[in-house]
């Protein structure tokens, strides 16, 4: 027997909802899926991103390429046109004859080479020359002994005792030269205190121990802390300076060395806080772009192009951006008109400032277009903005600080880069890899002031050991500021 026809349509809308319940189910499945595979898409293009980046394209330094490290075939810098090597009015370094020599060592034949008869000195007619220049042999240490005496005055019978110089403190002491010597290649040359220990006795019978080694570094420091208050100071005052900071091992934790210098002077300071900049500044501040760099009032600020290079260097290789291209063009160029501005000491002409800022604009448009026109990213999490690309990023900040991008353009004492605040850094950070973190932060304190001195006396065309004996109030008025 059938069944009824309400019976028979029951069944039916409980079929058809069962099916489509199963219908939205795959749906919302499917989405779910969808959307994690976009997930996955874009967290390994993100991996490959990283994998391709190394210290050519970023801001990776060189020694995270290890030896897997991709060979040099191309260079940021701009062919300038001439031909490779010395350049006409660079002064040579080949080693040249003096007029003066020390010693003369006079060589004569023994026996004429036709006929065999002995030769002497008194048959001599002419001679050629050669200088062999090399080190003496190490002396004895010279030992100057100090002798205070007492006199008795005849009037009153009072015994007065002379005064030792300035350093003589001890019954028995090394001299300042050795001191120099000492804190030269421990601090610049960045030995270790063992190594040069055993160097010190290879070569000159001085035995020191690493304690000796370490209280020069201690008096060296004491000694010199006003001048590099006062290397501080010029810096936070001079018209265009440079900061960077990087990670320094104190004590087995974490802490910041910060870098101010200008092209005559450095001065290090270490602090606890990454965030913690140099008070007093004045006039424009080259950098790296970090954020809390823009907290400072009353400076102007000029961006690295090394670091936009590197990053557009990265888009054009990995995410083949075409506006990344144009923009390193365009900037690539932008620098040389400036570097053949300066040589001929004049300032770039305002049609073609014109002009590089009109293509400047063109280009950020092209590529804020281009960012526009892609798939919007997954949020990874629920609150914040949405995630951006990082071309993009890149085009918000060439944008939002277009003026400090391109200030070099406008202003000749402006460089194109950062470059030197990261030399002056980078010898700081091949010492932490040389001999390892500092113990104690009154030893890494010590080692900022001592390379303040150091690295501006080489900046000033100082003869090392000279300054490292020298009184630091004289160093203070000899300091050249421009």
């Amino acid at each position: 027997m059938a069944p009824p026809d309400d019976t028979r349509s029951r069944d039916a809308g409980t079929a058809a909802a069962s099916g489509n319940t199963i219908i939205e189910a795959l749906q919302t499945e499917n989405a779910l899926l969808r959307t994690e595979n976009a997930a996955l898409r874009e967290r390994l293009a993100d991996l490959e991103r990283r994998l391709g980046l190394n210290s050519s394209n970023s801001g990776k330094p060189p020694s995270s390429d290890g030896l897997k490290k991709p060979p040099r075939v191309s260079s940021l810098r701009q062919p300038s046109g001439n031909k490779t090597g010395g350049q006409k009015g660079h002064p040579g370094t080949t080693l040249r004859r003096t007029e003066t020599p020390d010693a003369t060592i006079d060589h004569y034949p023994e026996a004429c080479t036709a006929c065999g008869e002995p030769l002497t000195a008194a048959m001599a007619t002419g001679h050629i020359a050669r200088q062999v220049f090399d080190l003496p042999e190490p002396t004895p240490l010279i030992v100057t002994e100090h002798r205070a005496h007492d006199c008795c005055c005849i009037i009153c019978g009072t015994q007065t005792r002379a005064a030792f110089p300035e350093g003589v403190s001890a019954p028995v002491q090394y001299g300042k030269r050795i001191g120099a010597f000492v804190l030269y290649l421990l601090h610049y040359q960045l030995l270790p205190e063992k190594r040069l220990a055993a160097l010190m006795v290879d070569l000159f019978g001085v035995k020191l121990v690493t304690a000796t080694i370490a209280r020069i570094s201690q008096d060296c420091a004491h000694r010199f802390r006003n001048f590099a208050d006062a290397v501080r100071d010029h810096v936070a005052a001079a018209p265009v300076k440079h900061m960077d900071e990087t990670g320094f091992r104190i004590g087995g934790k974490t802490q910041w060395l910060h870098i101010a210098s200008t092209v005559w002077l450095t001065f290090y300071r270490v602090s606890p806080k990454r965030g913690s900049l140099l008070a007093n500044v004045t006039g424009i501040v080259v950098h790296d772009h970090w954020k809390p760099y823009y907290t400072m009032t009353g400076v102007l600020h000029a961006l690295c192009n090394a670091h936009h290079l590197r990053e557009l260097k990265a888009l054009v290789e990995i995410e083949k951006e075409d506006w990344a291209r144009k923009m390193q063009r365009l900037l690539g160029r932008a620098c040389h008109a400036t570097n053949l501005a300066r040589e001929q000491a004049v300032p770039l002409s305002a049609a073609l400032i014109a002009l590089l800022n009109r293509g400047y604009d063109v280009i950020l448009a092209e590529g804020l277009a281009f960012h526009e026109a892609q798939p919007t990213l997954a949020k990874a999490r629920r609150r914040g903005r949405p995630p951006r690309r990082v071309g993009h990023n890149l085009l918000l900040r060439l944008s939002t600080r277009k003026q400090d991008v391109l200030r070099f353009l406008t202003d000749p004492s402006v460089p194109f880069t950062n470059n030197l605040a990261e030399q002056d850094g980078r010898m700081m950070k091949l010492r932490q890899k040389i001999s390892g973190g500092f113990r104690s932060e009154t030893g890494a304190k010590d080692f900022a002031i001592i390379r303040s001195v150091i690295s501006t006396a080489r900046k000033q065309g100082w003869n090392m050991l000279q300054t490292l004996t020298s009184t630091p109030p004289r160093l203070i008025t000899d300091i050249r500021l421009a």
